[in-house]
């Protein structure tokens, strides 16, 4: 059998990479190769067309296994991650009878959101009546000020229960600088809570009470570099500021939870994951965590190397999530579960696809976990850890991500840390100029959002669907509410657009666009579906058209249809000829619009005619200003 094989790859020779450039420059026929095929990243790094073996042997990541320092390829030896779905607590007997019901679904994580003031231990053993504590993780949150009290209950409930201690998995959300992220608070003192919750929860080995949530920065827009990088800073913070109070080490370290989000760029989240744990376990390693006596991951030094495991939980963001054709969501959540899957995160969730505009129902609750459910019991994910390992294309975007994200972490330590940068603003300020740059990139389609900003669908209408507004801790206007720092921008990409969309819907006029298609037939074909596509984003009618053989016979069945925007469809070169005819015979009575920019477009606009929609066009503005013209 070896010799067969040796004999068949014989057969083909080797082919140099500077081979392949030669062909590929050639195929290029004179385009410039770094524009035409190398990708620039938002994260500010180049990605080549095509990578080969001889772009990762020397990477030491590729030196990695799993479950083994610095956790590069994974914490652990397998891949079974948990499922989880939140449940908002507003009634404990109704909670406990959702959980007792999901649990025969699928999901082994539970996270309840309880209010502070009905913690108690009769809340309590409701809540988890019939749970088997020890049989699944359980994650709790609560208004930060009454996290030790919540550790309090949770710990004389398992006590009472007589669980062992050391089976119990799970979590306390209680996390200082999101709120300040989030809501521009910055209440109590941070070592001291910390101290007390760490102190309350010491009998529970297994429960993460200090928590990264990065997946907030997700949900902003962030870059998934800037991310990792802040979340490395915010981890480290809390690092600091406790050792500095006498906390040991490895104590903090395993103690915290990262709460990361994940982006719809497939094969750089699962770069980012892999990221994450390798440069973690080196910032973890600077503190020397002690390590027990029993302990056998052990550093050169000594130290415990176990304290440098990531713990992390993924959610699927919210950022990209649409109101208007919404089952699209489905299609961004299951590629965004499978990446971190792959990427081999400790649980996730699946954000509902209808959470944009409604509390998610029962229905979509069902589609988020059975989301997980196909990735592990149809497709097998759980049975494969890091099968990105080795792959020339993932191993350099590991490191590219790894380089960014730690010249980002090293940034906010020289400004003095992540605290003094939540004060300064600096945090926001970044994520929400690139938020900002995200929203112009949807709004001239450089990043598409399949059935908001391109391809929408022509017949449906919103309803009663509406976007589901941001609430204040203090249940005011989010926006109004007096601040201590500048917090996030969290406006979903595909925000714009829907505004716009349900203007057109609310004005009970639906302005009718039609494509007079004459000439060419394939150009004409092409421009009249770019330009429907280009007006349905704001909702409009399009009607379109197999050809005229006239710009008159065009004009005369565009009024018939009583068109209020007439797009002419024909090829650059014919323009010249049917662009300033057809403007004559529309005559001002609807909106004229050549669809592209043709080489005469100077001698059009001296005729008159001013507007024009092309790959170029900034999507959002121009749909603004028609329904400025057409609802007043």
């Amino acid at each position: 059998m070896a010799d067969s094989k040796e004999k068949l790859f014989s057969d083909f020779p080797s082919v140099s990479t500077e081979k392949w450039m030669e062909k590929v420059v050639a195929d290029l026929k004179g385009a410039d190769y770094e524009k035409k095929l190398v990708w620039k990243t938002n994260e500010g790094f180049k990605v080549k067309p095509f990578y080969r073996m001889e772009d990762i042997e020397s990477l030491a990541t590729t030196n990695a296994l799993p479950g083994e320092y610095p956790y590069l390829r994974g914490t652990r030896k397998n891949n079974n991650w948990m499922i989880r779905q939140e449940i908002r607590v507003e009634d404990a007997k109704t909670a406990n009878a959702k959980a007792l019901d999901i649990l025969n679904k699928g999901v082994d994580s539970l996270s309840f959101h309880v209010k502070a003031k009905e913690l108690s231990p009769e809340f309590i053993e409701t809540l988890l009546n019939d749970v088997h504590a020890g049989a699944i993780e359980l994650n709790f949150s609560t208004c930060q000020g009454h996290v030790v009290k919540l550790a309090e209950l949770l710990v004389e409930y398992f006590n009472k229960k007589d669980y062992d201690f050391k089976e119990l998995r799970g979590s306390i959300n209680f996390d200082y600088f999101n709120k300040m992220l989030t809501k521009g608070k910055e209440k109590g003192d941070m070592v001291q809570t910390a101290k007390a919750l760490l102190e309350a929860i010491q009998p529970l080995p297994l429960y993460r009470v200090l928590n990264v949530n990065a997946l907030t920065l997700n949900n902003a827009g962030a870059y998934i570099s800037q991310e990792l990088g802040y979340a490395l800073a915010w981890g480290n913070e809390y690092m600091e500021q406790l050792t500095d109070a006498g906390i040991p080490a490895g104590f903090i370290a395993k103690r915290l939870k990262f709460n990361f989000g994940i982006s719809s760029n497939y094969f750089m989240e699962i770069a980012k994951f892999r990221a994450a744990r390798m440069l973690w376990a080196n910032i973890v390693s600077m503190y020397k965590p002690e390590s027990l006596s029993d302990c056998e991951n052990r550093g050169p030094n000594g130290e415990c190397r176990c304290a440098g495991r990531m713990h992390i939980h993924a959610e699927t963001s919210s950022y990209n999530l649409t109101l208007f054709d919404a089952h699209v969501n489905l299609l961004r959540t299951q590629t965004e579960a499978m990446s971190a899957a792959l990427a081999g995160v400790n649980s996730m969730t699946v954000t509902p696809f209808d959470k944009a505009y409604q509390t998610p129902d029962e229905f979509s609750e069902r589609m988020a976990r059975n989301q997980q459910l196909l990735l592990k019991e149809e497709s097998h994910f759980d049975k494969v850890v890091d099968p990105a390992a080795g792959s020339y294309y993932i191993e350099n975007l590991t490191v590219s991500i790894a380089q960014q994200a730690w010249e980002i972490f090293l940034k906010v330590q020289e400004a003095g840390g992540f605290y003094a940068a939540l004060k300064a603003g600096s945090v926001q300020q970044d994520i929400n100029e690139t938020g900002k740059n995200r929203h112009k990139a949807v709004a001239q389609r450089r990043e598409i959002l399949l059935g908001t900003n391109q391809y929408p669908n022509f017949t449906e209408l919103a309803g009663d669907k509406r976007p589901v507004e941001k609430a204040c801790c203090c249940g005011g206007d989010h926006d109004k509410c007096e601040k201590d720092v500048e917090t996030l921008n969290f406006d979903r990409e595909a925000s714009q657009f829907e505004a716009l969309r349900l203007e057109t819907e609310a004005s009970g006029k639906r302005p009718k666009a039609f494509m007079l298609t004459i000439g060419n037939l394939a150009m004409r074909q092409a421009r009249a579906q770019f330009s429907c596509n280009f007006f349905a984003c704001a909702g409009y009618e399009v009607i379109d058209n197999l050809g005229f053989p006239t710009v008159e016979a065009g004009v005369e069945a565009a009024m018939a249809a009583k068109a209020d925007i007439v797009v002419l469809c024909s090829s650059d070169d014919e323009y010249a000829e049917y662009a300033i005819p057809a403007f004559k015979a529309l005559a001002g009575r609807a909106i004229f619009v050549v669809a592209g920019m043709p080489a005469n477009a100077d001698e059009l606009k001296a005729a008159g005619i001013e507007n024009f929609v092309n790959v170029r066009s900034n999507v959002l503005d121009t749909l603004k200003a028609y329904n400025a013209q057409l609802l007043s």
